[in-house]
């Protein structure tokens, strides 16, 4: 009985001395967080705006005290790898855009390598082969056209719109061949493309769509969101994009299939789909140990299979520990970024004879990534004096990207084939830049963006 006494008041100890660690470990978390409070108070202090002598950024992260204390928790359980914040992220953003399935990795580029490598899977019932042609612009992002050229595939180029600076639909019927197979390309600065004829083609001729997102989350074309038509959308959190995880990236897609394959090109070309850490009793096959592949030993490990030539493009669960956070505020973002883009664009209607004001389709509402400017020939002026003239006020700006990318040294030459003369996409590579309009642009920043533009235009 004694023993009996003992042993209990032993376990009762034991757990005491467990309950007392947890709330200690508790109270410590606690003390940590609202230090980073304190910090994050006496950092916003100090921020100071000077015109002309302080940097007008284009963009960039926009955060407050929770992203640190999210990143700091997340780092004191030192789950590094890709984890449990990770598949809350996910969910959460498919949730977001009304899509079954979000798979994140660690940028937009790898996104974009992804998605295309998927269309190339064994999986698929008739998968891009070598030689196979998908439609994209000239006038883009290096790392949308790169995973075309890196899978072996031929990239085939159209002009854009002037306005809009989105894909040229008219062209893409122009464009199509016995060898297409897909159209890829981004919604410019934000601005959504136009869906309903770009989707109406695709589906005439059984074409697969990606839409790169990674400039355009949250904006809307005929109320639907972009990235919510194609078969997979791709999307950036690099810290100048509508949310950061500093680096990050993540696909969409409806189709269970492309999927599975985006997850095993992302995870070293693992055959198995279950989450990185699960059990066999846990994952999503139960079936580890009881797999016969050609060439390996019956029952050979599910998790050391590999079926596709991967890789490994997962991003930490720290990143989205910070993304949970992002996401809480991108409506708030987007809200910020229309306000900032209609206060500059209002300002420029009244110098459209010198510049071309940027368009959008009826239907579309775009969730700016910046403010694009295209000078009209005979303005009196060409873009390197515009540009100069807003650096050094210490207003930053950018080219739209690699202007034309057939122009970009390391594309000179690849193999493709264009659509016509680019006449447009020429056109941008000599005469169009832009400038920010993300939410970091506090009045006093774009007031002080509109007159030194007012002042520079108005000498014309």
């Amino acid at each position: 009985m004694d023993s009996e006494k003992e042993n209990l008041m032993k376990e009762v100890v034991e757990r005491l001395e467990k309950l007392y660690d947890i709330r200690k470990e508790s109270d410590l978390r606690r003390e940590v967080s609202e230090k980073i409070s304190e910090i994050y108070e006496l950092r916003k202090k100090k921020e100071m705006f000077i015109p002309g002598k302080t940097k007008v950024n284009y963009s960039g992260r926009v955060h407050d005290e929770k992203e640190i204390q999210a990143l700091v928790e997340s780092s004191i359980d030192f789950w590094l790898t890709l984890g449990e914040k990770g598949l809350k992220f996910e969910k959460q953003l498919a949730e977001h855009l009304g899509m079954n399935k979000v798979i994140v990795c660690n940028s937009g580029s790898s996104a974009n390598l992804l998605a295309i490598s998927a269309l190339t899977s064994h999986l698929l019932e008739n998968p891009l082969k070598e030689g196979d042609e998908i439609i994209t612009i000239a006038a883009g992002f290096p790392t949308t056209i790169a995973p075309i050229i890196q899978n072996n595939l031929i990239p085939v180029f159209v002009d854009v719109e002037l306005e809009t600076l989105n894909i040229d639909p008219n062209q893409i019927e122009q464009a199509i061949s016995q060898r297409t197979r897909a159209i890829f390309f981004a919604h410019t600065l934000g601005n959504p493309a136009q869906m309903d004829k770009i989707m109406e083609i695709a589906k005439r001729h059984n074409l697969y769509v990606i839409e790169d997102n990674c400039d355009a989350l949250d904006s809307k074309y005929n109320g639907k969101l972009t990235g919510t038509f194609g078969d997979i959308s791709t999307y950036s959190f690099y810290p100048p994009h509508h949310i950061t995880m500093g680096e990050g990236g993540a696909l969409a897609t409806n189709n269970h299939t492309l999927a599975r394959a985006i997850t095993s090109f992302r995870d070293w070309g693992r055959d198995c789909y279950c989450q990185t850490g699960e059990k066999d009793t846990q994952g999503a096959c139960k079936n580890r140990f009881n797999h016969k592949f050609k060439n390996l030993p019956e029952g050979y490990d599910h998790k050391y299979v590999y079926s596709h030539i991967g890789y490994n493009l997962k991003p930490l669960d720290l990143q989205c520990a910070i993304g949970l956070e992002q996401l809480k505020k991108l409506s708030e973002f987007t809200k910020k970024r229309k306000e900032n883009f209609t206060k500059i664009y209002e300002t420029l209607k009244k110098h459209e004879n010198k510049i071309i004001l940027p368009e959008w389709y009826e239907g579309a509402e775009p969730s700016w990534f910046a403010f694009p400017i295209t000078i009209r020939e005979n303005s009196g002026f060409v873009r390197t004096e515009f540009v100069k003239f807003l650096e050094d006020k210490q207003i930053e700006t950018r080219m739209l990207f690699g202007g034309n990318i057939l122009r970009q040294p390391g594309f000179e030459n690849i193999k493709r084939r264009v659509v016509g003369d680019l006449k447009n996409t020429e056109y941008i590579i000599n005469n169009t830049f832009f400038i920010g309009v993300y939410p970091g642009l506090t009045e006093e920043k774009i007031n002080y963006m509109i007159k030194c533009i007012n002042e520079f235009l108005s000498r014309y």
